[in-house]
């Protein structure tokens, strides 16, 4: 009896092989024949699971999104049975920066996707805003746990300290790809200011 292929799983192996490839020479300069080789499959499989390159790209997106969903919820776990919304928001922050090779191939993978999504015109037409949105919402609804309970200074502004964590981190994350940091100092400095919002450690 033949064995049943599992497209989805097929699909995801194949994104990750753009994403691994991506990696390594950057996003701009791979096409569908180097993805299939690194995949170990034939070109005309990643023909018919997405037909054109730029479908392929749009499902490396999701992939990526996907896999920074996941690792995030392992920190999470990582950090006991009820972390609180500092535990929660300090997860998400230290699992963007680039501290090992899967976190690195991420941080620059997705700042490749960002720039293509603003010349792209299928890129560009595609939600790319909802991942950066969702977290936002994440992190703004965990801060507002936070400043009910009384765990952050009365007035806090939520939206805005969620915009200004995130964007820290996405920064913080540029600077250790560059080697201008180690991700031990990016990681101080959020710490830093996750202090000033939980003075009382959270």
């Amino acid at each position: 009896m033949p064995k049943r292929v599992d497209h989805e799983e097929r699909r995801t192996q194949i994104a990750e092989a753009l994403i691994r490839v991506a990696g390594r020479r950057g996003l701009h300069a791979i096409g569908m024949r180097e993805v299939a080789a690194e995949a170990g499959v034939s070109l005309r499989l990643v023909q018919y699971y997405f037909e054109t390159k730029e479908k392929l790209l749009l499902h490396g997106l999701q992939q990526l999104t996907t896999g920074l969903g996941a690792r995030i919820a392992d920190r999470v776990r990582a950090a006991g049975h009820a972390p609180g919304p500092r535990g929660t928001i300090e997860a998400i922050l230290l699992e963007a920066l680039p501290r090992d090779e899967e976190s690195r191939a991420f941080h620059l993978v997705y700042t490749a996707y960002a720039v293509l999504s603003v010349t792209d015109e299928t890129l560009a037409a595609q939600p790319f805003i909802d991942g950066p949105d969702a977290a936002e919402d994440v992190v703004a609804d965990q801060l507002e746990r936070a400043r009910e309970a009384g765990l952050t200074p009365p007035g806090t502004d939520v939206r805005t300290e969620a915009i200004s964590l995130l964007a820290l981190s996405a920064g913080l994350g540029t600077s250790v790809l560059v080697g201008q940091r180690t991700p031990d100092a990016a990681a101080a400095v959020l710490r830093h200011h996750l202090d000033r919002l939980f003075p009382d450690g959270g």
